[in-house]
């Protein structure tokens, strides 16, 4: 009876101590792998980059953030882009570049724009080609058209040339030239915004402004949102679930102050006063040129003959330094819805 006694008790022990060390080997390996596993589930699926536009757009600003959308594009760990955009525009020119630049990249990523306090003129020409418009309710956006400042060279200074072109375009060439560029950036509003629109071609002429939630109603934007729910509307188009967010943008202020401030008849102020900025538009090292802006706003030192394409009816208009009209245009078009 002992024999067997002793044989139970060695089988249990045996069976104790086989527990004991698979006990210890599953803690082990549990010790080992954790941290794997806890990596795993921590890691993001991937990036989403930020990307700001919080000045007026001149040839340096429209550079800076081409050049972060350029990283964006390169930079493999990068899944989406959201656009931070808070600008009355600028120049066309810079404008265009900013347009093509996010066409570009969204043809290879996500990209999302989120307008906060102003998206106007070539401030929504940039955003455009985005997925996803997003707007706070009280953003002003539109403002689709073009002026420019046409330089007097009437002046006894500058009436020996070497041929018609030498003496700068006139008044009537800078007005075609403004017209042409803003049916361009109407054609790209319609290219891109078209199936979403509520607002005929004729309509966005008018160069309008409009808060956050008409804009949504007339389908210049899509949805109030602030940049964070952009920023998760960028994450779900790109399929991310855990996502980190990066900036791009440095701190800059490139820009030109831009004045909001309009005329007792609704038209721009432009203002005369000199200025100390080091590159304004239509300025190349003290050669003036016609500058032609997409701009919702005057710019400070603004000078010259204002040409501007928004007039009731879509006509391009033609204004002294003041803003007032000089009965050049077409004005028998009705009034602006």
């Amino acid at each position: 009876m002992s024999g067997y006694l002793d044989a139970v008790r060695n089988l249990l022990g045996t069976i104790a101590r086989s527990y004991v060390t698979i006990v210890l080997i599953a803690l082990l390996v549990g010790a080992a792998v954790a941290p794997v596993a806890w990596g795993a589930t921590s890691e993001p699926d991937g990036t989403v980059a930020v990307i700001e536009m919080d000045s007026s757009i001149t040839e340096r600003s429209a550079e800076a953030v081409t050049d972060d959308l350029r990283e964006a594009r390169q930079n493999e760990s990068i899944d989406a882009v959201v656009l931070a955009v808070d600008s009355p525009g600028g120049g066309v020119t810079a404008s265009e570049s900013l347009y093509l630049a996010v066409e570009r990249t969204a043809q290879e990523m996500p990209v999302v724009t989120s307008i906060q306090s102003v998206g106007a003129s070539g401030g929504y020409y940039m955003s455009a080609p985005s997925d996803e418009i997003y707007v706070n309710p009280s953003s002003t956006v539109g403002s689709i058209g073009v002026r420019a400042t046409h330089i007097d060279s009437s002046s006894p200074d500058r009436e020996i040339t070497t041929g018609p072109d030498k003496s700068g375009m006139t008044r009537e060439q800078v007005k075609q030239r403004a017209e042409k560029m803003k049916q361009t950036f109407i054609g790209s509003v319609v290219e891109h915004r078209g199936d979403e629109l509520d607002l005929s071609e004729t309509e966005l002429a008018y160069a309008n402004v409009y808060i956050g939630v008409e804009a949504v109603d007339n389908g210049l934007a899509d949805e109030i949102g602030d940049t964070d729910v952009a920023i998760g509307a960028a994450a779900e188009r790109a399929g991310l679930n855990d996502y980190e967010v990066v900036e791009l943008s440095d701190d800059r202020t490139l820009g030109l102050p831009i004045l909001f401030e309009g005329g007792e008849d609704g038209d721009p102020v432009v203002v005369d006063e000199p200025h100390d900025h080091p590159q304004t538009f239509g300025d190349y090292g003290g050669v003036e040129t016609p500058a032609f802006l997409a701009v919702w706003g005057s710019v400070e030192g603004e000078s010259g003959t204002v040409v501007d394409t928004a007039e009731s009816d879509a006509a391009t208009q033609i204004a002294d330094g003041n803003g007032n009209g000089n009965g050049d245009a077409d004005t028998d078009g009705g009034e602006r819805p």
